[in-house]
């Protein structure tokens, strides 16, 4: 068997595909080797509480695809690898929730666009992740699945709100996982939970069959144990959707092979701009940005450049003059529910979903006040945030870009720890990604001196994901910051 699957530091997707060539290690054993786990950590032991639920054919699949190798080879590197999906992303053969008690057992009837390609590429779908209720916050609790805890400090929340995904992935649950981010949340369960988290450029990737929180921030993208995974998660999921015309960039295109970007000595000559408006300034900073500078001194060690960016940036300001979900909720919630059709739960509206009172309390003042939305679209606010504010952001980070002539810009994802269960997670940086639409990667940067992950977030330009792998599997390689937790030995 490939012991490198078998541990929270592999680069397994590829170490596995190389070793089941050699019929050394077959799908059905990688699938009952993590249903093991699950049984013994998600559920007992620390009882992470990171799956919803947990495919009940996945054995069965396994077994498919093990079949199909023997006959015909293969389809590729993610070939019988098993995957965790976010329960905000449709599944045509399990319940998507978004981890909401009102839409216990609503069932699409067809799979997301990203998770139909990740099928076509042989993946199993192991189950169904917890995450932060319809994505709607930062430390993954929900009123169908209670808390997720992290793995490495189990009092602590893994982020959010892809905290089960990343969770699972982290304790050596499943090898990969997807998650969605609207504000931060594929990158903070990542720096959280000592992962990759990649938010790929609006449009590399579809968004249809995703639950919305709001589409003009939504993303989707891989969490990972390796850059090298993210690669190939990438790979597979990439691609135009005439379901999603942010995605019609993409038609006629060439993909791009990401893998081509995995070389040791990439941050030799590059730029990266330090964002220090970013940095926290107070005691509680401290630990953060001790690691994150430490990270920053061992990306010049390996060849990098750091510019220092005196661009006055707040990313709370940012937030208070752009973001845009209490727009786009309800309108946006209302057209997912009448998508299911049949598969629709009872509760029809988001009016009706909030009058149900069944949501987790942390989503209740936002909610609210969504609620007077239904055309947002006569909102002179609304529309200079996606317009005019949004455009005059994009082309000031695209100037510093140029005028610097950067490669990346670096900052740490979280200015503070992350917190502990019953805290509502704070100072996060993602916001500058998301709202632009630009990529962003967060890799594993080091632990606080408690033993909490920390990580550091390297942000590109458009369809620059090239670059951003280039200099995230360089550093990686270059400083071996990721360990398992101890958690789930």
């Amino acid at each position: 068997m490939c012991r490198d699957c078998l541990l929270p530091r592999a680069d397994a997707s590829r170490d596995c595909a190389a070793d089941r060539r050699s019929h050394d290690l077959t799908s059905h054993a990688l699938v009952q080797h993590y249903l093991d786990r699950i049984a013994r950590y998600d559920q007992n032991g620390p009882k992470l509480n990171a799956f919803l639920l947990v495919n009940p054919k996945a054995l069965e699949q396994a077994d498919a695809l093990d079949q199909e190798r023997a006959q015909k080879g293969p389809r590729g590197s993610l070939h019988g690898i098993p995957l965790a999906v976010k329960d905000n992303t449709n599944t045509q053969d399990l319940p998507t929730t978004g981890g909401s008690l009102a839409f216990a057992g609503a069932q699409p009837q067809q799979d997301a666009f990203i998770v139909a390609k990740l099928r076509e590429a042989g993946m199993i779908i192991l189950g169904k992740t917890n995450l932060h209720e319809l994505a709607r916050a930062g430390t993954t609790v929900s009123s169908l699945g209670g808390q997720t805890k992290n793995p490495y400090d189990l009092s602590r929340t893994p982020g959010g709100s892809s905290g089960g995904t990343a969770a699972a992935v982290a304790a050596n649950l499943v090898t990969v996982g997807i998650g969605t981010d609207t504000v931060n949340s594929i990158r903070s369960p990542a720096s959280a939970c000592d992962l990759v988290g990649l938010r790929p450029t609006r449009g590399l990737v579809s968004r249809s069959g995703i639950i919305p929180a709001a589409l003009t921030q939504d993303m989707a993208g891989p969490i990972t144990r390796t850059v090298s995974d993210a690669a190939l998660m990438l790979e597979a999921m990439q691609g135009p959707d005439p379901k999603d015309p942010t995605t019609a960039v993409l038609v006629g295109a060439e993909p791009a092979h990401y893998g081509a970007a995995l070389v040791k000595d990439g941050l030799k000559g590059a730029r990266i701009g330090v964002l220090r408006s970013f940095f926290g300034t107070r005691d509680e900073n401290a630990e953060v940005n001790r690691v994150v500078g430490e990270a920053i001194d061992r990306m010049r060690a390996l060849g990098a450049e750091p510019v220092e960016l005196s661009v006055p940036l707040d990313v709370d300001k940012l937030i208070a003059t752009l973001d845009v979900q209490k727009w786009e909720s309800k309108t946006q919630i209302d057209q997912w529910l009448r998508d299911l059709g049949p598969g629709a739960p009872a509760i029809h509206t988001f009016d009706d979903w909030v009058a149900s009172g069944r949501f987790d309390k942390t989503l209740e003042k936002g909610l609210r006040e969504a609620q007077p939305y239904d055309h947002p679209e006569n909102d002179p606010e609304y529309l200079q945030r996606i317009g005019p504010r949004r455009k005059a952001l994009q082309e000031q980070i695209l100037a510093i870009f140029a005028d610097q002539r950067l490669d990346a810009i670096v900052y740490p994802h979280q200015k503070i720890l992350v917190v502990p269960i019953g805290q509502s997670q704070v100072a996060r940086n993602g916001f500058l990604a998301s709202i632009t639409g630009f990529p962003a990667i967060t890799v594993p940067a080091g632990f606080s001196s408690g033993g909490v992950p920390i990580g550091v977030e390297l942000m590109g330009k458009p369809f620059a994901e090239l670059t951003l792998l280039r200099l995230a599997y360089s550093y990686e390689q270059g400083s071996h910051n990721r360990r398992p937790p101890a958690s789930a030995p």
